[in-house]
């Protein structure tokens, strides 16, 4: 009688709505809200990832953002609804993965870095390389472990497969400090990272 209950119980866990996953009420706080606390949190694409260590925040009032200008076909994401991805070509070389946010529009996250976790193997072989340091330090390389690509993700929500968030553990001291790679707005200090983790794309 035991076996059947526990494999009664189990399958009723896995029905069980994760209680430390992210809803879309996270997202529909200020970008630099919303970057601070992704720093420890797991995200995951198709089961494959790790927790975040780095992420960037914009808004429509930075002249930095893709929104600055106003809504374009390009950025159309960025004024949808929060807790959905966008992704974009930098430099016509990689993609980039955003989470929209913000209870203004045109507001978005950009996540610069993965301490690797989930389908290392995986990631090993996309990025050809098993140095766990190279595998999802900055954005092009993170995009590129998981997968992302803006014709199969963009626009895609973030609390529906094949994306996963979680909390995986405290934040820690998460550092801040100019973002990395623009011109426009250089001076304002919203990169976030875990201080002191080997995983950033570079250190504070």
């Amino acid at each position: 009688m035991d076996g059947p209950r526990i494999a009664l119980n189990k399958l009723l866990e896995t029905m069980t709505p994760d209680r430390h996953s992210l809803d879309s009420g996270f997202f529909r706080r200020h970008a630099t809200d919303v970057a601070q606390n992704l720093i420890g949190v797991r995200l995951t694409v198709d089961g494959v990832g790790g927790v975040i260590v780095e992420t960037e925040a914009y808004d429509r009032t930075d002249p930095a953002s893709h929104a600055f200008r106003g809504p374009t076909l390009a950025n159309a994401v960025m004024f949808g609804p929060p807790a959905h991805a966008y992704v974009y070509h930098s430099y016509g070389i990689h993609w980039c993965l955003n989470f929209v946010c913000g209870p203004e529009l045109g507001a978005a996250v950009l996540i610069r870095a993965l301490e690797p976790t989930d389908g290392v193997e995986i990631m090993s072989a996309r990025r050809r390389t098993t140095d766990p340091l190279k595998l999802c330090a900055g954005p092009g390389r993170l995009c590129q472990a998981l997968a992302i690509t803006r014709a199969s993700h963009n626009g895609l929500p973030l609390d529906e497969p094949p994306f996963a968030l979680s909390r995986a553990r405290s934040a820690g001291n998460v550092a801040s400090g100019r973002r990395i790679g623009i011109t426009k707005g250089a001076e304002t200090p919203w990169r976030f990272g875990l201080a002191g983790s080997p995983y950033l794309s570079r250190p504070f």
